[in-house]
């Protein structure tokens, strides 16, 4: 299991995880947002994340942290 905290969003991922790629989103206060698909950039289950979390996953995958 991977975990990040960044501009108040924690991010989990599980090594060998189900198809697509991505994390679990949770907020400052530990409530679970939901689950964003890293390679789509787009959330899963009909969720919609904001431009502020597309952000910091941009972020952490130009460092190579994802």
């Amino acid at each position: 299991m991977g975990e990040i905290t960044r501009r108040g969003y924690r991010l989990e991922w599980f090594i060998g995880d189900h198809s697509p790629r991505h994390v679990h989103v949770y907020d400052s206060k530990g409530r679970f947002i939901g689950r964003l698909d890293i390679q789509a950039m787009r959330g899963i289950e009909g969720w919609k994340p904001s431009r502020k979390l597309i952000k910091v996953i941009e972020e952490l995958r130009s460092e190579g942290r994802l």
